[in-house]
């Protein structure tokens, strides 16, 4: 899981937008600068379709320094080099239509979106008291990847919408809620995954208006804004 945000990311002016949620994998090339991890800049790299395609035709490579005497039919068969592609693309890295429902039950899905729901929520009410929001509508967007067989990429982002939607600055503190909160107590990304794996649907948005904040949570964010 890593939290998009312009305060996160080298290339913010990526996340400007003229409507909300904004998508972000398969659109832009997020580059981490706070909380960037070697592995997630590899899970960052591999998806992108340049690396995997170099990658599914690597063996053609070694094959030519190997056998250089067969170096030239190698480099010619183009033909071969694209079913490889198409294999690792279509079979290896995403999962057939009808093979989906097998991922997790309906049940399985069924409660994984219920926790992220209530998690999100609980989430958003922590950083609206945070703020002080008193009006106004929050999203967190949970945006994943739709490569399956390889660890999750997740991507976790606070937008508005309305006439000037935006993706939200997080401080280190909001970014800690997030991570607290959402991914925990038995409930990971990878049941998150099977379940949008289940349903081909990858982008998912608990929205919350500032003014159902409780009194509670407003309460226990000025202690903890206190007690700093």
């Amino acid at each position: 899981m890593f939290v998009v945000s312009p305060t996160t990311i080298w290339n913010a002016a990526a996340l400007e937008t003229r409507s909300a949620p904004k998508t972000l994998i398969g659109r832009m090339t997020v580059l981490p600068r706070v909380g960037g991890s070697v592995r997630l800049w590899l899970r960052i790299l591999f998806e992108s379709q340049i690396f995997r395609f170099s990658a599914a035709l690597s063996p053609f490579v070694v094959g030519i320094f190997v056998w250089p005497d067969l170096a030239l039919p190698i480099a010619q068969a183009p033909i071969a080099m694209l079913i490889v592609v198409g294999v690792v693309e279509m079979r290896v890295l995403r999962v057939k239509d009808e093979n989906r429902v097998k991922l997790a039950t309906a049940d399985e899905a069924g409660r994984a979106l219920d926790a992220l729901r209530f998690r999100g929520e609980k989430a958003l009410s922590k950083l609206a008291a945070r703020r002080g929001l008193q009006s106004g509508e929050l999203m967190l967007v949970v945006e994943q990847s739709e490569l399956a067989r390889v660890a999750p990429l997740t991507f976790v982002s606070v937008q508005v919408g309305g006439a000037a939607p935006e993706v939200l600055p997080l401080d280190e503190a909001e970014r800690a809620i997030l991570h607290e909160t959402l991914f925990a107590e038995g409930f990971t990304e990878a049941a998150l995954h099977r379940a949008n794996l289940r349903e081909n649907r990858f982008l998912r948005t608990v929205t919350l208006e500032a003014r159902a904040v409780s009194a509670h949570a407003r309460m226990a964010a000025l202690m903890a804004a206190a007690g700093r």
